[in-house]
């Protein structure tokens, strides 16, 4: 018997959604696709993935107006998976 208790994941929708993702504040962005998405967060493939960092968020427009706050959850080669989070 297990004593955590695992939350259901949260229904996935596919679509391919170009965005960009700003790193540490939003002073670098580097465009990404949007390979599927969830209300709790979104795979994303990035081309340039790197070293990203724990804290970043996505924007849905260039001008990075408005932010989604989110967090790195795992990474292989160039695909990420980002919860979001609260602003704070």
């Amino acid at each position: 018997m297990s004593i955590f208790k695992r939350e259901a994941r949260k229904p996935r929708h596919k679509i391919q959604l170009g965005v960009w993702l700003t790193l540490d504040g939003g002073f670098a962005k580097r465009p990404c696709t949007i390979l599927d998405l969830s209300t709790s967060g979104a795979r994303l493939a990035v081309s340039n993935s790197g070293k990203l960092g724990n804290k970043l968020a996505l924007a849905l427009t260039k001008d990075v107006g408005k932010l989604t706050p989110c967090r790195l959850v795992w990474q292989r080669g160039n695909e990420i998976g980002v919860e979001f989070v609260q602003a704070s």
